[in-house]
């Protein structure tokens, strides 16, 4: 070893530790504000990260998906929340993000709740063009249902004529 010759033993390694920031300090809280149809108007927040450099805060908002269910949105009735209506950001006025209606689902529970054995399930969709030039792609679930003169124990499948 040559005199004189710092070998850093008090310092540690180079560079030494990056401090811990949080994370949430770098966000930003925007207020969902779902479509005048439904009763409640502020659907609920969303966060994001707050503008830094060429990456735009509202940029990052436009585009994505809300997922939330018709009980909530209709001000708590408790009857319809097995249906998730989809609202998609179309804009971003100040801290609300304006929202349009992007689609209706059923949750897994209901969906299974609706499946039973002895019977025939069928399913169709449709693409579709409204008046106001929106397309929409409709979905439908149906199944066969026993006739009131039908023994109680036999089953009431379709004919694979008649689910096409």
């Amino acid at each position: 070893m040559a005199i004189g010759k710092n070998k850093r033993l008090t310092k540690g390694k180079k560079g030494g530790k990056k401090k811990a920031t949080d994370p949430f300090l770098r966000k930003e809280l925007y207020i969902i504000k779902a479509p005048s149809i439904f009763s409640t108007r502020n659907a609920g927040k969303t966060i994001i990260s707050r503008t830094a450099g060429t990456k735009i805060a509202s940029e990052g908002l436009k585009g994505r998906v809300f997922e939330m269910s018709l009980a909530d949105l209709n001000g708590g009735d408790e009857s319809q929340s097995f249906r998730k209506i989809r609202l998609v950001c179309e804009d971003v006025q100040g801290n609300n993000v304006v929202t349009n209606f992007h689609g209706m689902d059923m949750t897994r529970d209901k969906l299974c709740s609706l499946i039973k054995k002895w019977q025939t399930l069928i399913e169709a969709y449709v693409d579709v063009r409204t008046t106001d030039g929106y397309y929409l792609r409709i979905f439908s679930i149906a199944f066969t249902k026993k006739q009131s003169n039908q023994a109680a124990k036999s089953t009431c499948y379709a004919q694979a004529g008649q689910v096409r």
